[in-house]
């Protein structure tokens, strides 16, 4: 792959343009080839003047079902064949706000940024058997906890070597849902016995940085 096919973006969103004149057909076209919008490639697959009629439904059928008019109406039949087509139609009277609404919709098919914070640190300062397919990890906590139903993963000295749930913590042979700071804990991990004394666990939560809907087709007309 080269460099340049490894920047092509993932999602491509498809529309279908009106506008009530050939200048503002073209400076809307021209502001959409402008639109720097991570991941996600706009594709003005028709564009012409005039009000929005059936033909635009039907070419908004081959893309994404989503037709956006600027300073245009929408023919009275054509209004019933969009809630049937399930194509969105959305239609603006200001040109600033018509960019954004489309940067809006593009920027919502990308998923958001997520980001780990670690819960929870151990030491690995002894190895039991666990059973033929398994290994105890015993751990001393050195900061936050480590709860059970948490992820976890093991760093040995080339990296991270294991991730998974913590399913099961024991302080001594007592059963425990949560290890605090300097309680040494055994933790059971199944399927791996790469462990080592010194290696790190780490318990970690991924978390969405902001709350996210993405943009689906609503069959229908609407004005803003």
């Amino acid at each position: 792959m080269t460099k340049r096919e490894s920047l092509k973006p993932d999602l491509k969103l498809d529309i279908v343009l009106k506008a009530d004149s050939m200048g503002t057909q073209e400076a809307v076209v021209s502001a959409i080839e402008g639109f720097h919008t991570p991941g996600v490639a706009i594709d003005v697959i028709h564009a012409d003047v005039g009000h929005i009629s059936q033909s635009d439904l039907f070419l908004a059928e081959t893309g994404s079902r989503l037709v956006m008019g600027l300073n245009v109406d929408i023919l009275p039949k054509t209004k019933e064949m969009a809630k049937e087509h399930q194509v969105e139609v959305r239609l603006h009277d200001v040109i600033y706000k018509f960019l954004d609404d489309l940067k809006a919709i593009a920027g919502s098919l990308v998923l958001p940024e997520e980001e780990e914070r670690v819960l929870g640190r151990a030491k690995v300062i002894a190895l039991f058997s666990g059973g033929k397919k398994s290994v105890i990890l015993g751990c001393e906590v050195l900061d936050g906890s480590l709860v059970i139903g948490q992820k976890f993963r093991v760093i040995s000295a080339p990296g991270i070597v294991y991730t998974g749930t913590i399913d099961s913590l024991h302080i001594e042979k007592e059963a425990v849902k949560e290890a605090k700071v300097r309680q040494q804990v055994g933790l059971k991990v199944e399927g791996f016995k790469r462990a080592r004394t010194g290696d790190l666990v780490e318990s970690f939560e991924v978390v969405r940085l902001k709350k996210h809907i993405r943009w689906q087709p609503r069959g229908g007309v609407f004005r803003y």
